[in-house]
Formats: structure tokens, sequence, C-alpha cells
């Protein structure tokens, strides 16, 4: 995993958005999520449970806690019910990327750098459009993929841009749970120091 990745901005624009109903979703509740210190994953509609909306976020620093969920949840509930974008009963889920997360940001692909992943992409290159396999490198305009399964012919490594993705995520090995963990840790310790250091800032009472 890339130390890059601290570098990320909040503000850093996703590769992969929705669609239809489900970008209008996206519109509503992400200025919402940003102002609260988190980052929109991804929302999607699905009949799961009668009619479920996803909404998909982490923090900047890749931590989403339980209590997390629950504070995002109140937070654009009452925003959805004002905007009523679904015109339909729906229950609300709000959920972090996981292990195994969706990529949807050129700093994904650095943090991640060295795992599997599988993708999908909207046209074809080098004669497909799935992919899976080891990413290797990552610059401005897309990433290297390491073929883990090349069919006969096929050269190991294939480039493919940024603008050609449809779909991208993490394959779960116990390298990433590992590295997972750990990323975990760092974040939870840094944001420890820093609400000691706050707390060192407030006036004695």
């Amino acid at each position: 995993m890339s130390d890059n990745a601290s570098a990320e901005s909040a503000n850093e624009p996703r590769l992969i958005v929705e669609t239809g109903l489900d970008r209008r979703v996206a519109d509503i509740v992400e200025p919402v999520l940003v102002q609260m210190g988190f980052r929109l994953v991804r929302v999607r509609l699905s009949g799961q449970n009668g009619l479920t909306l996803q909404v998909m976020t982490e923090r900047d620093d890749g931590m989403m806690t339980v209590e997390d969920c629950e504070e995002v949840s109140k937070a654009i509930s009452p925003v959805l019910d004002v905007e009523d974008p679904i015109d339909k009963a729906y229950h609300l889920e709000v959920s972090s990327p996981g292990i195994d997360r969706p990529m949807v940001r050129k700093s994904d692909f650095i943090r991640w750098q060295g795992h599997l992943m599988k993708c999908e992409t909207s046209v074809m290159v080098d004669g497909r459009k799935r992919f899976r396999g080891k990413i290797v490198s990552v610059d401005e305009e897309g990433f290297r993929l390491e073929r883990d399964q090349p069919a006969y012919g096929e050269e190991a490594a294939v480039a493919i841009p940024f603008t050609a993705l449809s779909e991208a995520r993490l394959i779960l090995t116990d390298d990433l749970i590992r590295d997972a963990l750990t990323a975990d840790k760092k974040a939870k310790a840094a944001r420890a120091a820093n609400e000691n250091f706050e707390d060192e800032d407030k006036p004695i009472e």
C-alpha cells in the first residue's frame, strides 16, 4: 500500500459516478457528507428488502465506524425527506466500503497499489472489457494491471485509462485484509493523537 494516499484531497472527484435516480440522490447527499468530513463512495437503489437505498461513504482517512454510519444516516434522512427524490417507500442503509471496496477515485488506486482487483470498462481495452489482476502502477491518466490469468497470446500487463472505467473493486485476499487492518490501526492512532491535541488546547474550566 502506498503512502502517497495521505496526500489525497477530500474534494477529489470520483471517476465512477451514478446515472439516473442514483445520480440525483448522490447530488443531494454528497454536499451534506462533505460538510461532515465524509466522502461519498457510491449510491445504489436496489430491490433488496422491498426497496433499499444504499449510501456508501467513508472519512477522508478511510475509516468508517458504526457510530459514523448512524451520524450520517441522521444527517441525510431529513434532507432526503425534503427533496423526496424517490416516490416509493424505501429503507435507507448507510455503510462503509468494506475491505473488498469499490474503487472510485484515483487515490483508491494509489492507496491499494500492489493488490488484486477486478474491473470493467465501458469500451474495449486491449480486446476486452473485463479484467482481473494486480495494480502495478498508477499515473494521472490510468493504471497498469498485471493479469493473474492472462489468456493465450495476451500480454501479462495492460494499461487501463481512468476514462474507460465503468466499475472496479478490490478482491479479498489475506494480504488485503492484513494491509487494511494495518491502515485502520494507523488511522485510529492518528485520530486519537489529534483528539488529544485538541483537548490540550481547550481552556481549563
